[in-house]
């Protein structure tokens, strides 16, 4: 699970490294207040994914774009044929471009988390999470078409 939130939020295997142990540190020092009022997965998940995108804000001016070649090695891996794996990577590189909160919305999304399981990791209400994950399927829409034209 936190090495997908790196392979999410990095894109060269020395950042998703450099992350990991990032992430690795906060859920040490944030242990002794874990309460467990919620399941521990959920905890661990709002705390990878906070120190990730505080980690992304701090490097903001740095990451611009994601190069295909910089992919996370699952999506290389995958031996799908040829314009199955082309997509699939258009996909992930138009991911690459959202801001971080819908990027982490994703990313729960398709790790099947039901909304209210997205609702106790990220803080954002149900309701609020249907209408953005609408709005960030469009746009990922238009993303994949403007990479699958070469405008992205």
């Amino acid at each position: 699970m936190l090495h997908k939130v790196c392979n999410l939020y990095c894109a060269t295997d020395y950042d998703k490294q450099d992350l990991f142990q990032e992430i690795v540190i906060q859920l040490w020092r944030a242990y002794p207040r874990f309460r467990g009022d919620s399941k521990f997965s959920t905890w661990l998940y709002r705390i990878a994914l906070n120190t990730a995108i505080s980690d992304l804000r701090k490097q903001k001016n740095l990451i611009k774009s994601v190069e295909p070649d910089l992919l996370p090695t699952e999506i290389q891996d995958i031996q799908y044929n040829k314009d199955k794996e082309e997509k699939l990577a258009q996909l992930y590189k138009a991911i690459h471009q959202l801001p971080e909160i819908e990027r982490g919305i994703v990313m729960l999304y398709l790790e099947d988390k039901s909304y209210e399981e997205m609702e106790e990791i990220l803080g954002i209400n149900q309701n609020n999470l249907r209408v953005k994950m609408n709005r960030i399927k469009e746009k990922l829409r238009k993303l994949t078409k403007a990479v699958e034209h070469g405008v992205g």
